[in-house]
């Protein structure tokens, strides 16, 4: 009996140094921010949301310009410094879905607050040669509620800088 007691000892001895030889993942991050995803992800690849406490992180000034009708041109945001007047700045986080936007804007653009109104958001952002992109990610309506309202700011590539453009149509 005790010989057996001996094998079931080393046995599970030889278990443990396995066990501890093989390599183990490194531990998760705690409160590390993930890379920013690439702006050329397509929606069916696009990360977990990054889970923001807004108690503990600074908002970040995003400056939106609307316009009724359609999106502002590209060549509106050209020179620095005179970019459309018609602008709103929001405080806000990357976690901010298209319905929160949606009712921010609703509250200063009166257009916007019709039953029938649908706001495409679109990011404005320089490309790496300088030129300015108009890149739409989604359509809200003033009323209803639909598929895109649920993504965030930071789902959808979002970076710190880059314009939103609002048309409300």
């Amino acid at each position: 009996m005790e010989k057996k007691r001996d094998q079931e000892t080393g046995e599970m001895a030889a278990a443990a140094t396995q066990h501890r030889s093989q390599p183990q993942p490194p531990p998760a991050p705690h409160n590390r921010p993930l890379p920013p995803p690439s702006r050329a992800l397509p929606s069916s690849h696009r990360s977990v949301p990054e889970l923001i406490d807004r108690e503990k992180t600074c908002p970040l000034l995003l400056r939106v310009f609307t316009k009724i009708g359609s999106h502002h041109k590209v060549e509106d945001f050209a020179v620095r410094g005179k970019e459309p007047k018609d602008e709103v700045q929001i405080y806000t986080w990357k976690d901010a879905t298209l319905r929160e936007l949606t009712d921010l804007v609703k509250e200063v653009a009166p257009e916007a607050r019709r039953r029938n109104a649908r706001l495409s958001f679109a990011f404005v952002y320089p490309d790496k040669h300088g030129r300015f992109v108009l890149r739409v990610v989604g359509l809200t309506h003033s009323s209803a509620r639909r598929p895109d309202d649920a993504m965030a700011l930071g789902e959808l590539s979002f970076q710190i800088g880059d314009y939103l453009d609002v048309a409300i149509l």
